[in-house]
């Protein structure tokens, strides 16, 4: 999915048009709250002289991937990638296929990968650990390159399970407007996913517009070997939670001014954003919209209970988006 366009878009327009005109920077935003807040937010940072105006070198945005830039069910799209390796692993070795994560991949157990990921969103990681052990040694020994070629070629070419459309063109095209618009208004979009950064660096380009240096995501430790870099089966970040500020300021150095994300995980991410001394938006995608796409809120509860505890936006699919890819 090519990049939102980027014209610039004046000052006078954002503080208060909401309608789907042929000057609307957010097309397929629906007018409502949530569109407000986002075309309000943007005037106010970006008014020349304005009490409330952020220079651009500190309009940063960060967003959250699965399930906020892209869909995520019924199971993550690199969770899928993964899962392929996994059964390919098993048809070679049968001793993996009483193993977990193999099995569950093997006899395609969807019920204990997705337990295994809502627990993950409740605090509870006593199989994060099983699952992450086969995710490891999944591509243990693979060269950087390689494993880029076999990720960008899944993406394109790997249709989704139920919406019948590739991967690649799974992107949400309401955020894909949102990430132009505030690219064209002097802001620094970056991603901050629990996905993987080197799953994510070969398409973020091309479907976001965020050129693949401002992908951060969770890692595997690399090993320098032969004249290249290879995946280690260990941990290097996992980019979730209470890590997603850590590894933003680590990268950026900056606090950002604008998050979306969707889930419990992301609650770290969205109170960063938070200064005493400069407005920030802060939106939680919800996912209400079993027509279009899916109807779902687990792992997302506290997350949603904060939002209306602090004044957070919640983009609801069904309610505020008039197309959704």
């Amino acid at each position: 999915m090519a990049a939102a366009n980027q014209a610039n878009t004046s000052h006078a327009s954002l503080s208060g048009e909401t309608g789907n005109s042929a000057s609307d920077p957010l097309p397929s935003w629906r007018a409502g709250a949530s569109k407000q807040a986002i075309l309000g937010f943007v005037g106010q940072v970006t008014a020349e002289g304005g009490p409330d105006t952020v220079p651009p070198e500190d309009r940063v945005a960060v967003f959250d991937n699965d399930g906020t830039l892209w869909c995520e069910k019924p199971m993550p799209i690199q969770l899928d990638f993964i899962l392929r390796r996994l059964v390919a692993m098993a048809e070679h070795d049968p001793a993996l296929r009483t193993r977990q994560p193999w099995q569950a991949a093997y006899t395609k157990d969807y019920g204990w990968l997705n337990g295994v990921i809502t627990k993950h969103y409740h605090g509870d990681d006593s199989e994060v650990g099983v699952l992450a052990s086969g995710v490891l040694t999944a591509f243990a020994g693979v060269t950087v390159e390689e494993f880029e070629i076999r990720a960008d070629q899944f993406l394109r070419t790997t249709r989704h399970p139920t919406l019948g459309r590739s991967y690649l063109a799974c992107g949400y095209a309401p955020m894909v407007e949102l990430l132009g618009f505030l690219e064209a208004n002097g802001f620094d979009n970056y991603i901050a996913s629990g996905g993987g950064r080197d799953f994510m660096r070969p398409i973020s380009q091309q479907m976001y517009g965020i050129p693949r240096e401002r992908v951060i995501g969770s890692s595997v430790s690399l090993v320098w070997k032969d004249g290249t870099l290879v995946h280690k089966a260990e941990v290097d970040v996992l980019d979730d939670g209470p890590e997603k500020p850590v590894r933003i300021w680590s990268r950026v150095g900056r606090r950002p001014i604008l998050a979306v994300g969707n889930t419990n995980g992301d609650i770290p991410m969205l109170q960063f954003t938070e200064q005493p001394d400069r407005p920030s938006l802060r939106m939680l995608v919800l996912h209400d919209d079993p027509a279009r796409e899916f109807d779902y809120v687990t792992g997302a509860e506290q997350a949603l209970e904060l939002a209306g505890i602090n004044g957070w936006t919640v983009v609801s699919i069904k309610d505020d988006w008039a197309t959704v890819f």
